[in-house]
């Protein structure tokens, strides 16, 4: 199925039910990468992904796995309909001629769809984050001083919000994503939702620059025809491949991002003042392997979602649903 052919409402659906089966799929190992990338040196609660998982399932239940999951599922949506449709909107006219993209501007719609999607990748994040790194916090404020009972408690110990602030905090009532936000948007304004919204843009815009265009040639690789489509499963190991290295390739933002959103901070954790000043800490205090934390962790996590997302996109679900639903005039 040739993209130009897709309507904008098929693209949006399409992206968003994407996004919802991936995230579903992949969120343990994303909460994973969250507290691998907070850790610090002499501080580590976790060994690597499955010592945490395994930790988490331990301490917090199956279901501590998925914390934070309900913001994501929730934003995951627009999130992914958004850098769907942008990219392609972008594309379809930097091809007005009619003639085949260049890379080049296959990157400047990639860098276009990066951009767009900050808008709503941003507070998801930064809401998501602290949610995912609570567990973690609770954890080392308990590792020093191994209480008789082998479970950590962290279901209900969900530290503090004493933004910035880089002491150690006592784990009391439990919070969510409305509650983070509401305080935030509060007592920061909506600047509060959107810090680190640099980072994001250094993480996401290069990103799509490599992702898009990656795919876009493997996937050409597949097609039968230049007028063809790629099989079924040639979409989504294009989708994976393009997406795994994109992610790896913009993981030292990622870090940086992690770090600058998380508000909370346990036993000697430094505050940041902003990119220079994180990277800089970073760089000095842990090294530049410190930017590869997560790293794998990353590439599992983006790899299926982004292969998903593909697979969606090409088989048309979207346009089945319009095409069978009272929405069909939205095709038009």
């Amino acid at each position: 199925m040739s993209q130009q052919q897709i309507s904008l409402p098929a693209k949006l659906i399409n992206g968003g039910i994407a996004g919802i089966v991936g995230v579903t799929c992949v969120f343990p190992i994303d909460l994973a990468k969250t507290r691998l990338q907070n850790q610090r040196p002499g501080q580590q609660v976790y060994k690597s992904m499955m010592d945490c998982l395994v930790k988490t399932v331990r301490s917090e239940g199956y279901f501590g796995m998925y914390r934070g999951a309900a913001v994501n599922l929730t934003l995951v949506t627009p999130e992914k309909a958004i850098k769907l449709a942008a990219n392609d909107f972008f594309r379809h006219h930097l091809a007005k001629d009619g003639k085949g993209l260049t890379v080049f501007k296959e990157m400047l719609a990639g860098c276009g769809a990066g951009m767009c999607q900050v808008v709503v990748t941003t507070p998801m994040e930064m809401l998501k984050i602290q949610l995912q790194d609570a567990g973690r916090l609770a954890a080392q404020q308990q590792k020093p001083v191994m209480m008789a009972s082998t479970k950590l408690v962290a279901t209900n110990a969900v530290p503090s919000r004493s933004f910035n602030s880089g002491a150690v905090v006592a784990p009391p009532r439990a919070v969510s994503a409305t509650q983070i936000a509401k305080e935030l948007f509060l007592t920061q304004g909506i600047q509060g939702l959107y810090k680190g919204l640099g980072a994001t843009l250094m993480r996401d815009v290069p990103f799509s620059v490599v992702y898009f265009p990656l795919f876009a040639n493997l996937n050409q690789l597949g097609k039968p025809s230049p007028e063809g489509s790629s099989p079924f499963y040639w979409a989504f190991l294009s989708g994976c491949v393009a997406g795994s290295t994109a992610a790896v390739a913009v993981n030292p933002c990622d870090v940086v991002k992690t770090r600058l959103q998380s508000l909370n901070k346990g036993a000697s954790e430094e505050t940041y003042n902003g990119v220079v000043d994180c990277v800089s800490k970073i760089m000095r205090k842990e090294g530049p392997s410190a930017f590869l934390k997560g790293a794998g962790c990353r590439a599992l996590v983006i790899a299926p979602l982004f292969g998903i997302a593909q697979v969606m996109y090409f088989v048309g679900v979207g346009e089945y649903i319009l095409d069978n639903s009272p929405l069909s005039f939205l095709a038009a």
